[in-house]
């Protein structure tokens, strides 16, 4: 296979060689060039022809942000933003960027080393696969719906991964305040999650924020899994939905895992559940969303022509987990309808 051919773009000369030093090192990536603004990026895009760019937000001359906006509709290319703990990712991210990762505080050459190996060199992979033409058609509107069956303990459960942030928020923003309780798991570092669930929260009917151990599972809400190093499960106490953050290992290479999640739904929820699984590399939360169908729910999953990356609901679908294969954009009809006949 030809190597992923990269393009880094950074204003601080010190971070930007060690980031090609440490790239060059894979045998599977090319740096093929380096640009300290984005007026250097554009000429290096047209010159040197990556397939990944990654981006620091903050750049000279004109922002990371900016950039992009005006980068996408002309010649989009799958970027990777390295970002400081700033709900401004979010803002690229909705300007074309397919992921991101926070930018390390390192005070040493291993810990670049292990930024490098361990998240940038990842999610660079993955950005190779997505499907540009996809990012930007994801907010598409829909006629309100209305639930018709009020009165049950139902529940709607959400897992994504690349593309998920503007993929779930097409999803969400689409819901009323009738709609039952959502808990989500969003793969995201540590910090982001709370940012994400604020901005969510702004631009949607429901409540939305970052969930803590004991909060409750509330009709017009949703809780997203904090980052970091604890996995989200739904519990029932006192005949009441809650959810509880505990520490443990990654499952799935991730935590908190979707897997996670989905089993305990199945296990608490059962047949008064919807699990929704989009957009996202690897197969986390395709066998929780397959219990969740064996234990009476109804599952949906993304098609693969509006996936950024077309892996977990892949998986799922494969598996057998998914009854319901839709269109980003029909995904919230999809649930209305499923919801208003349980």
């Amino acid at each position: 296979m030809k190597p992923i051919r990269v393009l880094v773009v950074d204003d601080s000369i010190v971070f930007r060689e060690l980031l090609v030093q440490n790239l060059s090192r894979d045998p599977a990536i090319q740096v093929v060039g380096t640009a300290k603004d984005p007026f250097e990026a554009r000429d290096a895009i047209l010159a040197c022809k990556p397939d990944v760019m990654t981006l620091d937000v903050e750049l000279p001359r004109m922002n990371g942000i900016e950039f992009l906006r005006k980068l996408m509709p002309q010649y989009p290319l799958p970027v990777v933003v390295i970002s400081s703990l700033s709900d401004s990712v979010f803002d690229a991210l909705n300007a074309g960027a397919v992921d991101f990762v926070a930018k390390p505080a390192v005070s040493s050459r291993a810990q670049l080393e292990d930024f490098v190996r361990n998240e940038l060199l990842v999610k660079i992979k993955i950005a190779s696969t997505a499907k540009i033409s996809n990012i930007k058609k994801m907010v598409m509107a829909q006629e309100e719906q209305h639930l018709s069956v009020k009165g049950k303990n139902l529940i709607v459960a959400i897992g994504a991964s690349t593309g998920g942030t503007e993929a779930i928020l097409s999803v969400v923003k689409e819901f009323g305040t009738d709609i039952p309780g959502i808990v989500v798991v969003q793969h995201m570092p540590p910090g982001f999650t709370e940012m994400y669930a604020r901005r969510l929260n702004d631009q949607c009917r429901i409540q939305v924020k970052e969930a803590r151990t004991g909060d409750r599972v509330l009709p017009g809400s949703m809780l997203i899994a904090p980052g970091g190093d604890k996995h989200m499960q739904l519990v029932k106490v006192n005949g009441v939905y809650q959810v509880e953050c505990k520490a443990g290992p990654k499952v799935n290479g991730h935590c908190p895992s979707v897997d996670v999640l989905f089993e305990s739904v199945a296990r608490v929820a059962g047949a008064d559940a919807v699990g929704i699984i989009l957009t996202g590399m690897g197969g986390d939360g395709a066998k929780g969303l397959l219990s969740m169908r064996k234990a009476g729910a109804k599952t949906i999953g993304q098609d693969e022509s509006t996936c950024v990356v077309y892996g977990m609901p892949k998986v799922a679908y494969d598996l057998g987990a998914v009854q319901h294969q839709e269109k980003l954009g029909d995904i919230p009809k999809r649930t209305y309808a499923l919801l208003n006949k349980m």
